[in-house]
């Protein structure tokens, strides 16, 4: 469909299904797919780990900044599993990474101005030779801002609730749907009102509500667009 590579921004509110729509266009299209989610869910868990944490759930930045620098964040295919796999200091963290704990923690974290800058640094340097799928909350207004398609992805929050409950449950990790609710609006709280890089639709996004979309209704919408670039 497409004669030349091109970046695809994907942006959107948490819970919305961002990565795996990403991870869809990047197999459906033969591209490499990027999670700048994980990566700052990566420092969140160097942090938590590095006793960044207070004991009342309070976060450091003085200690996160100390651990920054020496932080080494990438990705490795696992072939076996057919995914990228999320790596910090060379040790595959993609399941832990994903607990509510880190969750709770991810957008205060996000927030501090030079994890965004180290960040944003590293996601810039891994999209220089295009035909790449990133998804985040900045990727079309900050990371790539001359994306070719930049999509921003919404839901009803009860809806995007629901879907983290459901992937939590099969993982067993045990959580109340009302604890995840509270926080995927905490986190849109958050990401909307941030200081550094809020969470915006760029103004040539263009707006996908999966509410009540499946993958495949996704994907032709996507298709359709792309056929016309």
């Amino acid at each position: 469909m497409l004669s030349t590579k091109i970046t695809i921004a994907i942006d959107g509110y948490s819970s919305c299904g961002k990565s795996t729509f990403a991870k869809a266009i990047a197999k459906e299209f033969g591209y490499i797919y990027i999670d700048s989610g994980a990566m700052y869910r990566a420092v969140t868990l160097a942090a938590i780990r590095g006793g960044a944490v207070t004991e009342d759930g309070k976060l450091s930045k003085t200690k996160v900044l100390e651990m920054l620098p020496s932080l080494q964040i990438g990705f490795v295919f696992n072939a076996s599993a057919g995914r990228f796999e999320t790596m910090l200091n060379g040790e595959v963290i993609e399941d832990a990474i994903r607990t509510i704990e880190v969750s709770n923690l991810v957008s205060p974290v996000s927030a501090i101005a030079e994890v965004r800058t180290k960040m944003v640094a590293l996601q810039q340097e891994m999209g220089k030779s295009k035909g790449i799928v990133m998804d985040g909350r900045d990727i079309g207004t900050v990371v790539f801002p001359d994306a070719e398609l930049k999509i921003f992805m919404t839901a009803d929050p009860k809806v995007r609730a629901m879907r983290r409950y459901k992937e939590l449950q099969e993982k067993c990790q045990s959580v109340s749907l009302e604890e995840i609710e509270a926080n995927v609006r905490n986190r849109d709280h958050m990401d909307q009102n941030r200081e550094v890089s809020p969470l915006r639709k760029a103004t040539d996004a263009l707006v996908l509500d999966n509410s009540y979309m499946t993958p495949a209704e996704q994907m032709e919408w996507v298709k359709t667009i792309i056929e016309k670039l």
